[in-house]
């Protein structure tokens, strides 16, 4: 492993054009953001129009534009962050997004993720149970859960929904809050452990539900903490990832009717 492998800092940027640097990384952000919006419109519109109740939290919804909605959004958004990284980032062209999102593969990086979305656990799991008392069961559960609540799905849509939770929305939601979001702060100059409570408290504020904000304001410390000590990208997607199994798989056992949801 080299020494620049090692080197928990981002890879550098021209510091000479930090605030423009730091605009254009928060138009990426905010563009991807916009298409996330744009297609989850572009998802629901046609049943709305049909019959504007089967939008009541998804859960009207049949099981394929559902799963449309649970993965097209975050991942296009994702896409764009990435091009928008990669037309407007700064340094050689060559490796742009990879290098502006901080994204790297590194086996010690990797691993402090997995260490810290599994050592989150302890942090995140007793915060949502006390967080399930004090609210309520219904209050407590996340917007998908919501959507795909005494809901049967086939195996294959089943999987699906397992997969674009455990795996799809933690890569597309590290790559615009703790890739462009967080790039864009660090060119402005920001401490990085500001940096890294406003990456925080957007990511929180962002799912737009309300109740559960301050669970995933607590939910977000270890990937917060994975791309702060990392500087790698790599590490707090894989964190989220952790992060996102156990509910994955609660999610696979119910839709498959293993468990009663």
């Amino acid at each position: 492993m080299t020494v620049a492998e090692n080197d928990p800092s981002p890879p550098a940027t021209p510091t000479a054009r930090g605030g423009r640097a730091g605009l254009l990384m928060f138009a990426v952000f905010a563009a991807g953001q916009a298409m996330m919006v744009v297609a989850s419109l572009v998802v629901l519109l046609p049943f709305a129009a049909a019959d504007p109740g089967l939008l009541d939290e998804g859960g009207g919804l049949p099981p394929w534009p559902l799963l449309a909605l649970l993965v097209v959004p975050i991942t296009l958004a994702a896409l764009v962050a990435v091009a928008g990284t990669a037309w407007l980032g700064g340094g050689p062209r060559a490796g742009r997004a990879r290098r502006e999102l901080a994204f790297r593969w590194n086996w010690r990086d990797l691993g402090i993720g997995l260490a810290l979305g599994a050592g989150g656990l302890l942090l995140t799991l007793p915060a949502a149970a006390l967080w399930a008392v004090w609210v309520g069961d219904e209050q407590a559960t996340s917007a998908v859960g919501d959507a795909f609540a005494g809901r049967e799905l086939g195996p294959l849509p089943a999987v699906i929904a397992f997969l674009a939770v455990w795996l799809v929305a933690p890569i597309g939601e590290e790559v615009l809050f703790r890739g462009a979001l967080w790039r864009a702060l660090e060119h402005w100059g920001l401490n990085r452990w500001l940096v890294f409570a406003v990456t925080s408290a957007v990511f929180s504020i962002a799912h737009l539900e309300l109740l559960r904000t301050p669970l995933l304001l607590v939910l977000s410390i270890p990937l917060g903490l994975a791309r702060l000590f990392t500087g790698n990208l790599l590490a707090s997607v894989v964190a989220h990832q952790v992060n996102n199994f156990l509910p994955a798989v609660a999610l696979l056992l119910t839709t498959t009717g293993v468990f009663a949801g």
